[in-house]
């Protein structure tokens, strides 16, 4: 099946000059998602991943899937002041503005064989935040998927872990 046939160019969102990556339509088709999840959880397969961090929104849509495909726990990284718990937070820039990520001080540690998961990879920004926070905590980073990736904006070059992508623009 035809992924990048299911997502949708939106010009101009959230602010002039900017193309967002809408993949509403390939989460309504449930054969396209299947895919989707499985194209993300299958380079991490046997690799001893222990908790699969999913960044909010859009990547708590997926991670917990690739969790349950990998057998691993999830980690909610939250918009600041959502979560209920004592947390920990990161700021980090991304292509149109600042912004930060918080998780539960508890909620991944040394223990911990982590990877992240996000719907988009553009400047890394968000990622970067993601993959530091997981560091602060003394969790070890097997690596970084995302469903989209927006190569000619340099994120993965920010990044030093693996990074795979299930389409690249």
């Amino acid at each position: 099946m035809d992924l990048a046939a299911l997502i949708r160019d939106v010009p101009d969102f959230p602010k002039p000059g900017i193309v967002f990556k809408d993949i509403t339509p390939l989460l309504g088709d449930p054969s396209a998602l299947a895919q989707a999840i499985a194209g993300l959880a299958a380079p991490w397969s046997g690799r001893g991943i222990t908790k699969v961090m999913g960044i909010e929104s859009r990547g708590f849509i997926l991670a917990p899937s690739v969790a349950l495909e990998l057998g691993a726990g999830f980690i909610p990284a939250r918009k600041p002041g959502k979560l209920p718990w004592t947390a920990v937070r990161q700021a980090y820039g991304l292509e149109y503005g600042t912004d930060a990520i918080e998780v539960h001080i508890d909620a991944v540690g040394p223990a911990d064989r982590v990877l992240i998961i996000d719907d988009v990879l553009a400047t890394g920004g968000t990622a970067g935040a993601a993959l530091a926070l997981c560091k602060r905590q003394g969790a070890t980073v097997v690596g970084c998927g995302f469903l989209v990736e927006l190569g000619f904006l340099g994120g993965r070059a920010k990044l030093d872990v693996p990074v795979q992508a299930v389409l690249r623009y």
